[in-house]
Order: C-alpha cells, then structure tokens, then sequence
C-alpha cells in the first residue's frame, strides 16, 4: 500500500494555529502521513507571540536525516526557518537528499508583527533555498521583502512573481489576502511562461491565523499524492478557504482557521 508522505521543516507553534501544528493537521485532513523537523520553538496563542526559541542547527539537521533514513517523504515543505545557518543546513539536506517536491512558505513575520526570520537571513532564504524549490508562496508583504519593491496592485505583484522566479523556482504563487483594497482574494500562479489566477471571496474575519502554512501544507500534501502544480494549488485554495468560512471563533486575538472544515464541506474523506 503506497502511503503518500510529506515532511514539515519548520517552527512550533504552541498555540496550534500555524507552524507544524497547522501542518500535521492540514496533511492529516487531506489523507496525507506527515512528519516533522522542528527549527524553532515559540511561546504563542492568538494575542501574539511571546517567545521564540532556536534550535541548535546539527539537531535540526539529525531530525531530517532521521526521517530520510527510514520514511522518505514524497514531498517537503519548509515554514519557520529563522536563521541563515539553519536556512543553510536546510538547503544542504535538500540538495543531499535530491528533494525534487520542495515547497517554500518564507515565513517572516506572525500575524501580530513579531519577527519569525533574522533580517540577514532573507538573502541565504533568496540565494540558497529557492533555486532548489519546486514552488514557494510568498504573501505580498514577503514578495515585497523579497523583491525590494512595493506591491499596490495586480500588475505589481505579477512583476514581483516574475522576479522572485529568477531567484530560481519552478513556481511562484504570490497570495493575495493581504490586497484588503478587495471583496475578492486573488492568489496569482506563475510558472515561468505564464500566470493563473485562482480566486475566491473575501471572508471577514479576524480567525485566519495560519492561513499561509496551511496553504502551503494543502499544497504539499496534494505533491505528495502526486497532483500537479496547479491542481495541487486550487486544492490548497479551497481548503483555506473552507477553513476561514467555517470559523472556530476561539482564542481572545488572531483565532486559527478550522483545519476540519474542508473535508466536512465535502461531506466526504478526500
């Protein structure tokens, strides 16, 4: 029996919400076996973030060996990097371990503004991880980090797509729920020659936290079981989606997506 399986590279998220929390739950939710490296600890709930712990780089690195050495998983994707030297070790392991299903969320800031990745960090993120990415999703305030550019409309952000894609992924998927100028949310696909846009409604609500790793997990987990790009990419869209329609209204802050809503729309296991 082939059980498709995808690798989580990222931080804990105490809370639940985001991280490798929101992860394990989103593969787990779309039939997918999931497994974790952690890079990071945090002190965190929905008013924010309290405290953030790295963890030393070797161990970061016998996590994955661990998981390679027994469960090679079909498909990986990283979050919560922090540091250059772990974004360093990341890269070394992708290259070693011949990741060609390599999804990168450049996780730089929580929500409520705390810093999740060292300043001098994006470039080892720009010049050694992405030319090794299958895809990578940046939201507009990440491409406007990454690009150096400002990003106010649609034709911004294709141009950002297009610069962070001579960075060296295969794919750019540039979010857009930060454009809060619309009623519709717009997240532009480019692969290079071309770009999709998948679009949905708006949802007013304050539960959205982690939104971006359960994306990026949606996707992962769709790679995993052997989907395409954009296959994979409108799965992951409908999830979200789903998860901040049917909202779990917990938490006093930034309340977190509902991981189970997608599969009980359905009515069905997916």
């Amino acid at each position: 029996m082939n059980i498709p399986k995808a690798l989580t590279i990222a931080g804990s998220d105490s809370g639940g919400g985001a991280g490798i929390q929101a992860d394990i739950k989103t593969f787990q939710e779309l039939d997918v076996y999931g497994m974790s490296a952690l890079t990071s600890v945090t002190a965190q709930n929905t008013l924010g973030v309290q405290g953030v712990h790295s963890l030393p780089v070797p161990f970061v690195a016998q996590q994955i060996e661990s998981v390679f050495a027994d469960l090679r998983p079909d498909a990986v994707k990283t979050g919560m990097l922090f540091s250059s030297e772990i974004i360093a070790e990341v890269a070394r392991q992708a290259a070693r371990h011949r990741i060609d299903k390599l999804v990168i969320d450049p996780v730089m800031i929580a929500k409520g503004g705390a810093s999740l990745l060292q300043s001098e960090a994006v470039t080892a993120l720009v010049q050694q991880l992405l030319p090794l990415a299958l895809v990578v999703t940046p939201n507009i305030p990440e491409a406007e980090v990454m690009t150096g550019c400002p990003i106010h409309s649609l034709a911004d952000r294709k141009e950002a797509a297009k610069r962070i894609h001579d960075y060296g992924p295969a794919y750019v998927i540039v979010k857009g729920g930060h454009d809060a100028g619309s009623d519709t949310v717009t997240d532009l696909v480019y692969d290079g020659r071309g770009f999709t846009e998948l679009a949905g409604p708006r949802v007013d609500t304050v539960h959205s936290h982690g939104t971006g790793c359960t994306f990026s997990a949606a996707l992962t987990a769709e790679l995993a079981k052997g989907k395409d790009v954009l296959s994979a990419a409108r799965t992951a869209r409908d999830f979200v989606q789903a998860a901040l329609t049917d909202a779990l209204g917990i938490g006093g802050g930034q309340g977190p997506t509902n991981h189970w809503a997608y599969r009980r729309q359905k009515g069905v296991s997916v």
